[in-house]
């Protein structure tokens, strides 16, 4: 069973990217998935998730209006959208799998996890 995350890199402030996670060893089309990510020197923390339909959406304060989570289950495939990147944004992001659902927003929630993809944001 694994998570793989991807699309990470070096942007200016202002940029776009998008970030892919797919996933192999099983479908997760019924999981909850999310998406953390952890700054430099700081805890991880949570920045979106969504149900395993893609109906229900969440996400941190800090990234509201600007990030948008989404899921293709004929893909087994989650995605991240991030516009209008900040410098404190910069991060390993990680992507999530939560088979059990519960408090999304928090990473006890999640029993996969991928192995993280950097994104670093310059001003």
């Amino acid at each position: 069973v694994q998570l793989q995350a991807s699309g990470g890199g070096l942007v200016q402030a202002g940029d776009s990217l998008r970030l892919s996670c797919t996933a192999s060893g099983r479908t997760f089309r019924w999981d909850r998935m999310g998406w953390f990510r952890q700054p430099p020197g700081k805890e991880r923390e949570f920045v979106a998730s969504i149900s395993w339909s893609g109906g229900s959406t969440s996400y941190a304060d800090s990234v509201k209006g600007r990030f948008t989570i989404s899921r293709d289950n004929a893909k087994n495939a989650l995605y991240l959208q991030m516009n209008s990147l900040k410098p404190e944004d910069t991060a390993v992001y990680f992507c999530a799998a939560s088979p059990r659902g519960g408090r999304l927003w928090e990473a006890v929630a999640y029993d996969y996890w991928g192995q993280g993809t950097q994104v670093t944001v310059s001003s």
